[in-house]
């Protein structure tokens, strides 16, 4: 029993003893590869030629230490191939010990690599339309690709990158990664969604580096109606018999609706964007609120509209001075005839007859009034 367990540990010996994993500082050349680096599609057959020493390596003390493929020599340049390497870790080693008792090793860098068979792209728990403010995520799947830390994996919406992720994964063989984004979107943010994933392996990769995309998801944002002009209420002043025009368009997904509420019942209802009075009267004054409203949310907008100016007609001259009697004074009419005299001196013949109608109106109120009699 015990001899069995000498013969094992010496052969354990043996073994570490031709298993050469350093090199010693003292060398003063080192093997060198060409090339010092492989990059190799798994399966695909490989090779590399490694100059073991030129000046200090006369014993024969070398090799070349491989898992997989053969070696063939030519002096002190040893030939190493691999007809189909499917390995994903391995790395040969090129060594010689020099006449001081140094041993120099150099490893063979290999990167075996598998582009990703398929790549897909979901909203994790969510399907439909988007709401503007809401947070959604965005999944992207990457399915057997190695090696996974060479991997960079790109959201985008159209053709703006989102985001640029990579994993923190370190397996040289082909596994499944998900990769996560979060976003916020605004009403501007609908459009299409995908991802890409693509291996960069360096210069000794195939280049352009392997890329593939997933499919594209066609997202639409909802949001409440935004009012394209200030939502801030208007005052608004306008002449009787010129026309009015009250604005409030807005824009929304899905598009919103208007509905209006005049100050007089005596126009009929309305329900676009902008509100149109060719000819105001004296009855049009007051306050109109304008509400936009869709399946989201809803906005209002206000407008204070006062009519003034000079009146056309003789009805709306005295319901004007009946809703206004702090106006019906001696000054009020004396002022109207001054004004009148300045039109017809400037040949304003139009004004002067539309002012001139209030005046007689005025003065036809005062002398009725002087006929009154006043209960003391």
């Amino acid at each position: 029993m015990f001899l069995r367990y000498v013969l094992v540990i010496v052969s354990l010996l043996h073994f570490l003893h031709d298993f050469r994993v350093c090199c010693d500082e003292n060398c003063k050349e080192k093997p060198v590869f060409t090339p010092s680096r492989l990059v190799v599609k798994y399966g695909d057959p490989t090779s590399a030629t490694c100059l073991v020493c030129q000046h200090n390596c006369t014993n024969d003390a070398f090799g070349l230490e491989h898992a997989v493929g053969y070696t063939e020599e030519n002096g002190t340049t040893i030939s190493w191939k691999v007809d189909s390497l499917t390995e994903w870790d391995t790395s040969p080693q090129c060594y010689y010990n020099d006449d001081d008792g140094n041993q120099c090793v150099t490893s063979l860098p290999i990167t075996v690599y598998q582009p990703p068979k398929n790549v897909y792209l979901i909203f994790i728990n969510h399907s439909g339309p988007m709401f503007a403010g809401h947070q959604y995520t965005l999944q992207c799947t990457v399915q057997e690709v190695a090696p996974i830390s060479n991997l960079n994996v790109t959201f985008y919406r159209g053709q703006t990158e989102l985001q640029r992720l990579q994993s923190s994964s370190t397996t040289k063989e082909p596994v499944n990664e998900t990769f996560t984004l979060d976003i916020n979107p605004s009403k501007d943010d609908g459009g299409l969604y995908w991802c890409e994933a693509k291996l960069e392996l360096g210069a000794e990769g195939p280049q352009p580096p392997p890329v593939l995309t997933s499919q594209n998801i066609i997202a639409t944002v909802h949001y409440k109606p935004q009012l394209k002009e200030s939502p801030d209420p208007e005052q608004i002043t306008v002449t009787i018999g010129d026309p009015l025009h009250l604005n409030c368009s807005s824009e929304g997904n899905p598009s919103p609706s208007y509905t209006w509420r005049l100050p007089s019942t005596s126009r009929p209802p309305f329900s676009g964007s902008t509100l149109s009075i060719e000819a105001v009267t004296s009855t049009d004054g007051g306050q109109y609120i304008c509400l936009v409203s869709n399946s989201v949310g809803n906005v209002t907008k206000e407008f204070t509209v006062d009519v003034n100016g000079m009146m056309r007609r003789w009805d709306d001259s005295q319901k004007y001075l009946s809703d206004n009697p702090h106006l019906v004074c001696d000054e009020t009419a004396n002022c109207l005839v001054v004004i009148c005299i300045d039109f017809e001196i400037d040949e304003k013949h139009a004004l002067m007859e539309q002012v001139a109608h209030q005046a007689i109106v005025m003065q036809s109120i005062l002398d009725l009034a002087r006929t009154l009699t006043v209960d003391q």
